[in-house]
């Protein structure tokens, strides 16, 4: 079907869905495109993409009727008026349900709204529905979900691959062009991991920039909510409206957060660039080491200065990792008991009940981090694991400002391999984790963080190269992405195979 928009020209459904963010918003508030035929578009493609099981909930009927409320009352003075957008099923959505993709959350309607979301929709963006992820986060490839797993939607001659994790409904959906974009969360690489999987941009602000208020917690010291998108303007875009303080959230940060998307700017000449040691890896794949080699030259071209550094640290970060976010998982979820929310199992008594209730409701990933975390929080053994992991932490954060004190930004792999087949680590947790390797010591320094698609393997699949800043400084990997950007001229591979 072809839409006639107010200038005679004419545009069809699929390419309504391919425009970015910022275009797509440009068009609407031009009314060359209305926010009806916007939704309309993104609606009709979504029913033909169940194949790939990235919706959790739908709310097509409620955008539709908000699209044309938009058009009817021109209601377009927001940054993002019309923009139909899904997000992560860990965001409290007032009055649509919120499970975290666990059965325990099964028909947990919020009575309130997240920050986050809220600012989205002051904004003018309208609700297509809620994101498919891994169980309470807790993955790196959306096959914990109670709901299935999600689907990539680039395939390997033919086989279905993860599409990264936890935020894998987010990087599929943004990949396949069913949402103009959409917010999830990292608390180890959950946005970054899956944005590289999938070709897409994903960034992880400094913790403390975006509210956690209203987000199903994970790890409390490191969840962080972030944009995945499908190109760097629209990343500074979608950060420009969720960021900023938030009295509600205690680890909220009130500082002022700037003007991004206006701030960017390709010149990033005489920009010191951080190329750390320890992020070449044992067995790391040769395409992945050429990829970040071809990043350097990159940001030579771009006239920027390549500095040597060491994080001697980097390698106790996943270990680190692994005892501090179960611990506060397993603080974080005793709240699901049967009792106040969310699924319950019968019992013949109280303690019975939370017993059934917890080992129904919690799929394995989740169990398995929960006695981890207990296990390192007990009496005799916090002070040989948690505390230990706390000091460790420290250590790895102390190793990021001192390179910091000779650089401005710092150039990785985002992921050390393309996107793997279904169920081919399933049985293997560490090798799983493993995928986490150079995300995780990002979030356990609380620093910013962006993933831009910089080229494929040799299977088409595509990877990822991976920027980190300073604490509070998004600025400026958003600036040295936007020129990578530019150098790359990532181009997508997808073809709609499941339509």
């Amino acid at each position: 079907k072809l839409f006639c928009c107010t200038e005679g020209n004419r545009i069809s459904m699929s390419e309504i869905t391919k425009l970015t963010l910022v275009e797509l918003t440009k068009k609407i508030k031009s009314k060359e495109l209305s926010a009806l035929e916007a939704a309309n578009a993104y609606v009709s493609r979504i029913k033909k993409s169940k194949k790939l099981n990235t919706f959790v909930t739908e709310t097509l009927e409620q955008a539709l009727a908000s699209a044309k409320n938009i058009d009817d009352n021109n209601l377009k003075s927001g940054v993002l008026a019309g923009a139909p957008i899904a997000v992560k099923d860990l965001f409290c959505t007032k009055n649509v349900q919120t499970t975290a993709s666990s059965k325990i959350l099964k028909n947990f309607i919020p009575p309130y709204e997240s920050t986050v979301t809220s600012k989205l929709w002051d904004s003018g963006a309208i609700l297509l529905g809620k994101l498919n992820c891994d169980e309470f986060a807790m993955g790196s490839s959306n096959e914990t979900s109670a709901y299935g797993n999600v689907i990539n939607p680039y395939q390997e001659s033919g086989e279905n691959l993860v599409p990264g994790g936890s935020s894998g409904g987010c990087s599929s959906a943004v990949s396949a062009n069913l949402t103009s974009s959409t917010v999830g969360t990292d608390t180890g690489g959950s946005i970054r991991q899956p944005a590289s999987f999938t070709g897409i941009v994903g960034l992880k602000p400094t913790y403390g920039r975006c509210s956690r208020w209203g987000i199903v917690a994970f790890a409390s010291s490191l969840d962080q909510a972030g944009p995945m998108t499908k190109d760097v303007s629209d990343s500074a875009l979608m950060l420009d409206v969720i960021s900023g303080y938030d009295e509600k959230d205690s680890t909220s940060a009130n500082i002022e957060k700037g003007d991004f998307l206006n701030s960017l700017n390709k010149n990033i000449k005489g920009l010191k660039v951080g190329i750390p040691k320890e992020y070449i890896v044992d067995n790391m794949p040769k395409e992945i080491q050429t990829l970040w080699d071809k990043g350097i030259e990159w940001m030579k071209e771009s006239g920027a200065i390549i500095k040597n550094i060491s994080l001697p640290n980097t390698k106790y970060a996943l270990p680190t990792y692994y005892i501090v976010a179960p611990a506060e998982a397993s603080s974080n979820l005793a709240r699901y008991d049967g009792v106040k929310y969310g699924f319950r199992a019968p019992g013949k008594d109280l303690i019975e009940m939370y017993e059934n209730t917890r080992a129904e409701g919690f799929g394995n990933e989740v169990k398995r981090r929960i006695m981890i975390g207990t296990y390192v929080l007990s009496s005799g053994y916090y002070d040989a694991y948690y505390l230990k992991a706390q000091q460790v932490r420290r250590l790895i954060k102390n190793d990021f400002d001192l390179a910091f004190k000779e650089v401005d930004t710092i150039l990785t792999p985002t992921t050390p391999s393309s996107a793997f087949k279904i169920g081919d680590k399933t049985n293997d947790p560490i090798s799983m984790y493993l995928n986490d390797v150079f995300t995780v010591p990002v979030n356990l320094a609380g620093l910013p963080a962006i993933s831009i698609p910089a080229g494929f393997d040799d299977s088409g699949l595509p990877l990822g190269l991976q920027l980190i800043g300073k604490s509070f400084d998004e600025q400026t990997i958003l600036n040295s992405a936007y020129a990578l950007e530019e150098k790359i001229s990532f181009k997508s591979k997808v073809i709609d195979w499941w339509i």
